[in-house]
């Protein structure tokens, strides 16, 4: 079992910045893919941002392109999301989650799906004011 533990939320105003990390007990394997969801208030989770770790492969939702980026330290079991313009629609409860998933092109058209991912971190507030 992959223990996560997450850190980073906070509030900000509208155009800020935050930096979200969750770092992965156990194997490097089990959290070869890494990812981040959010959900917010009356919403479904919906997928972030996410990462193959044994190519570096990188997915974004069309929402945060240009504005969020994945990154992971691998030695460390640790993966980043560098948060940049915020707006007030991406206030939510963001998780962390890994997986050690087999299938470098499959997870291309998966990533976003909270079913591709065995472990989940307990989450962290993003309040963006506008």
């Amino acid at each position: 079992q992959v223990q996560l533990v997450e850190s980073g939320g906070g509030s900000v105003q509208a155009g800020g910045s935050l930096r979200l990390s969750c770092s992965a007990s156990g194997d490097i394997v089990s959290s070869r893919c890494m990812a981040w969801f959010r959900q917010a208030p009356g919403k479904e989770r919906e997928g972030v941002a996410a990462i193959y770790g044994g190519r570096d492969d990188k997915y974004y939702a069309d929402s945060v392109k240009g504005r969020f980026t994945i990154s992971r330290e691998n030695a460390a079991k640790t993966v980043y999301l560098q948060m940049n313009s915020l707006k007030p629609e991406d206030t939510a409860i963001y998780y962390c989650a890994v997986d050690p998933c087999y299938d470098p092109v499959g997870f291309g058209g998966s990533w976003n799906r909270p079913s591709s991912f065995r472990s989940w971190g307990q989450g962290t507030q993003v309040t963006v004011s506008s």
